[in-house]
């Protein structure tokens, strides 16, 4: 019996153990189903977070290459680091010349056509704004920029100009052309003058440096709240042309947006050309002018600009100018300098004005391109109803006296020269009429004066001299290349052209072709319409 129980016991503990390992199976079972659960859930969640991150990292990247999308602080960030990666190094020498003028600067030297402007060297670098607001224009505005070192970015602010601007501590030194800027990393070289391609131009225009400013710098002596501007009256100016495209109308460019807080600092200075137009400076800024090269002061300044930026000939594009400013506001500007009165070539309200008929003011050169028949051409006029006057600018004329005798005319008439930079001073609305010299110089008179009328809202007629109207018939045989082929003589470069076509030449006008064309004249003026609904 004793051994029966034994047995039975030793069953009943197997079959113990055996439900035992039945659980422990159960219980392991169990376990791996619970990991291979929570590894699916895991798995979930990382794809979910893989999702999440990408769709993030998607945004971030639509958002940087869409402009719609863009905060205004990002767009303007871009727009700056583009003009920046546009900028000229002022250390490259420009070899291409794209004019070519006379070596007399004193002389009127005419403008040769412009080829199309070159791609610019770049140099690159992150920026931010400095003084002057982002255009909205679609058109890249160069403004002042500065990036977070300090360092002022040169750029090529038009085909024919270079510009640096900078801020900070900026201490400048006349006598050595040298401008000494903190926080600044880098030395800038720059010609303040808008023929940067022409080297003849150039052979007389100071080189200015801008260099970073160490330790305590020079002790300044004359401390200014103003901007510096920093231009040179080098290169062609005394030529009434020059004077205009080459400094006075860039200069206002560039002054124009600081409201009158800006000081020329005025190199290679001439004292009685800046005596000459001291009004137009007057009118840009509130400070005196400096014959900077002759300056023994350290001058300090919270800016500096140095160069004048070039847009067009006689010309400005508002689109790339920080105010928005155009040729509309340098004319008014002119206007205020010189005391002109007349906004609007319009006829006097008074029946017994002389000014109730249009004036004819005709340009009259002496020396080359001049009217034969110029009397003969006064009294045509008069025959049509005009009362005529004939002025002869020069070097020596008073510009403010001879500005208000342009700016009483209504047709203003003369030859291709610089005489004719004076249809400035005209009332919109007035004529300009372009005596175009013999020799295929139609290129010449559109780049020069016709195409910048239009932004000064005159009119504009251009009339051809033929070749019975020029001196040149009978200075050179019939068959002669300068009358049958003057292409042939434009080929032999700048200077052939210049002194046969320009400086042999004298015209005389068909009084009956040209009475037509004052006619045609007196038609675009409201004096012609006034006198048309009378009839």
């Amino acid at each position: 019996q004793a051994p029966r129980e034994r047995g039975a016991r030793g069953r009943e503990r197997e079959r113990e153990r055996e439900r035992e390992r039945e659980r422990e199976g159960q219980a392991m079972k169990s376990t791996r189903n619970l990991s291979r659960g929570d590894g699916r859930r895991l798995g979930n969640a990382s794809l979910i977070a893989f999702m999440l991150a990408s769709l993030v990292l998607l945004s971030v990247i639509r958002t940087r290459l869409s402009p719609m999308e863009k905060t205004g602080d990002a767009i303007k960030a871009e727009e700056r680091h583009g003009m920046i990666k546009g900028s000229v190094k002022m250390e490259v020498a420009h070899q291409d010349q794209d004019v070519v003028l006379t070596p007399d600067s004193t002389a009127e030297e005419e403008e040769e056509e412009e080829a199309p402007p070159k791609p610019a060297d770049t140099s690159t670098g992150g920026g931010v704004s400095v003084r002057v607001p982002v255009s909205t224009s679609t058109t890249p505005v160069p403004v002042a920029v500065i990036d977070r070192q300090g360092k002022p970015v040169c750029y090529e602010s038009g085909r024919r100009s270079d510009t640096c601007e900078a801020a900070g501590d900026v201490r400048v030194q006349g006598r050595s052309q040298t401008i000494q800027v903190r926080p600044l990393d880098r030395e800038w070289k720059v010609k303040p003058y808008c023929r940067k391609q022409d080297a003849y131009a150039l052979s007389h225009v100071k080189e200015w440096t801008l260099r970073p400013l160490s330790g305590g710098g020079p002790h300044c002596t004359v401390n200014s709240s103003a901007t510096a501007f920093v231009l040179s009256t080098g290169g062609f100016t005394g030529n009434l042309f020059h004077d205009y495209t080459d400094v006075l109308v860039p200069a206002f460019i560039t002054a124009h947006r600081f409201g009158g807080e800006v000081q020329f600092l005025v190199s290679s200075f001439k004292s009685w050309w800046t005596n000459r137009y001291l009004e137009i400076f007057q009118q840009l800024s509130r400070h005196e002018v400096i014959d900077i090269d002759n300056d023994d002061e350290v001058r300090c300044y919270g800016g500096v600009v140095v160069g004048p930026t070039f847009h067009k000939e006689l010309g400005v594009d508002a689109s790339k100018t920080p105010t928005g400013a155009s040729m509309v506001d340098f004319r008014a500007m002119l206007r205020g300098a010189f005391g002109l009165s007349r906004a609007a070539a319009e006829p006097s309200g008074d029946r017994w004005d002389i000014r109730r008929r249009p004036r004819l003011l005709i340009i009259s050169r002496k020396n080359s391109r001049a009217f034969l028949n110029e009397r003969a051409m006064a009294d045509m006029a008069m025959s049509l109803g005009y009362d005529v006057r004939v002025g002869e600018p020069d070097t020596n004329t008073e510009v403010s006296r001879f500005a208000r005798l342009v700016n009483s005319a209504d047709v203003m008439v003369g030859v291709h020269g610089a005489g004719l930079t004076n249809m400035l001073f005209l009332p919109a609305g007035a004529v300009l009429i372009q005596v175009i010299p013999y020799g295929g110089l139609e290129w010449l008179a559109r780049g020069t004066f016709e195409e910048p009328s239009k932004d000064m809202q005159l009119h504009y007629i251009g009339y051809k001299i033929q070749l019975d109207e020029t001196t040149l018939s009978e200075q050179y045989p019939k068959d002669h290349p300068v009358l049958t082929d003057p292409l042939s003589i434009h080929k032999q470069g700048w200077e052939a052209l210049k002194t046969v076509y320009l400086e042999k030449q004298n015209v005389r006008p068909h009084l009956g072709r040209l009475k037509l064309t004052f006619l045609e004249a007196l038609k675009l003026l409201p004096h012609g319409r006034q006198a048309k609904a009378n009839n």
